[in-house]
């Protein structure tokens, strides 16, 4: 695929700004003469532990070569006394070539296998995938650990998806991405269909709890009130940073609830990414250092034996527009008439074989409709 000039953004010794929210730390770092936003985007915690493998100092470096699998996890703010859901997973691969990431998600309630994780006294047993997190990081005395829940996830997400192993592995608190939108002065993206929130009122305070929900968690929908209302265009809306992260969260009254939710998420990476290679960003230093600094802030970030700057290096390349976002079909698994979770349909086996042979593209060429309509 031949790059266009515009297809990147020129800026001082051309300064590459990848892939969005947490592709913009993870990959976005900095090819810049200065080295003070280096120091911003290595404010992010840089941890192998992620990977369950040692720091990077007790291995022998290597080149990143072959094809690239990165998980990507989304969590509400936790505190260690507090067990972490992975509210968002997001598979980034990236082909050997390297001419494009593809971007797919496993839904919170997908129905997996999830494996024994010794350090957590956890055995092997079926639940939804949105569990694994959350039992892996228990490490005793009501404590919880994020990195160490997950470890756990990755393994349970490898086995879903027959990737042996990932490259790279980042978590992030939805908190840090409301502070990326904030320093980027909001985001504009198209809303691809009436959402009304669950949580927000139209003024962006939290929606009143219903009488007989107050001082629990037994309710599945305990909200009541006036809501906050994000309409269908076909153009991009701004949104301000508490619109964009209430319109992600929102599954409930979609058609096809957290499947649709996934899309929106998928989206936001991408117009985030986009706002990012903005002239509106990458020409104004102050904006992006603080950008850059919020982004660092929130994250927890394994390169396996690379830093955050040896992955820009890497992916220098890729571009917003060469971002594909994939819908992974599937349905509610009720075996005995009882919901336990979602299930894929059995094509979507075919296309994880894709992935692991490295010939996605090949496979989208022939089921079109794993490919988002972005609007």
């Amino acid at each position: 695929m031949t790059k266009s000039a515009k297809r990147r953004a020129p800026l001082w010794s051309r300064l590459t700004l990848v892939f969005g929210c947490v592709f913009l730390v993870l990959s976005g770092a900095t090819l810049v003469t200065g080295q003070a936003l280096m120091s911003k985007y290595a404010g992010a915690v840089t941890d192998n532990t992620l990977l369950d493998e040692q720091p990077a100092e007790a291995a022998t470096k290597k080149d990143l070569k072959g094809p690239l699998n990165i998980l990507l996890v989304g969590i509400d703010p936790r505190d260690e006394s507090t067990a972490p859901l992975s509210d968002s997973i997001i598979v980034a691969h990236i082909p050997e070539d390297r001419s494009r990431a593809y971007l797919f998600s496993m839904p919170r309630d997908l129905y997996v296998d999830i494996p024994s994780f010794p350090k957590a006294g956890v055995n092997a047993h079926q639940a939804k995938i949105n569990a694994a997190m959350a039992l892996g990081s228990q490490i005793g005395n009501g404590k919880y650990d994020v990195k160490q829940g997950f470890q756990l996830l990755s393994k349970t997400v490898s086995g879903a998806t027959g990737i042996k192993k990932f490259d790279a592995g980042a978590i992030i608190n939805f908190g840090g991405f409301k502070k990326i939108v904030e320093a980027m002065d909001g985001v504009d993206m198209i809303i691809d269909q009436d959402v009304a929130s669950e949580h927000l009122q139209p003024n962006g305070k939290p929606r009143a709890r219903k009488p007989s929900c107050q001082g629990h968690h037994r309710c599945s929908r305990p909200y009541t009130g006036p809501q906050k209302q994000y309409k269908k265009s076909n153009k991009p809306v701004h949104l301000e940073a508490w619109e964009a992260l209430d319109y992600v969260r929102q599954r409930y009254g979609l058609p096809r609830t957290d499947y649709d939710r996934q899309r929106h998420q998928q989206q936001f990476i991408k117009a985030m990414a986009k706002q990012a290679m903005s002239k509106d960003v990458v020409t104004d230093p102050g904006k992006l250092l603080k950008v850059a600094g919020a982004a660092g802030d929130s994250l927890t970030f394994a390169g396996g034996q690379h830093s955050i700057v040896d992955w820009a290096l890497e992916l220098r390349s890729i571009n917003t527009d060469d971002m594909t976002t994939i819908n992974l079909p599937g349905g509610g698994y009720q075996p005995n008439g009882d919901y336990l979770g979602e299930k894929f349909y059995p094509e979507v086996d075919e296309f994880f074989v894709a992935v692991r042979e490295n010939r996605v593209a090949e496979f989208l060429l022939d089921h079109p409709t794993f490919v988002n309509n972005e609007g």
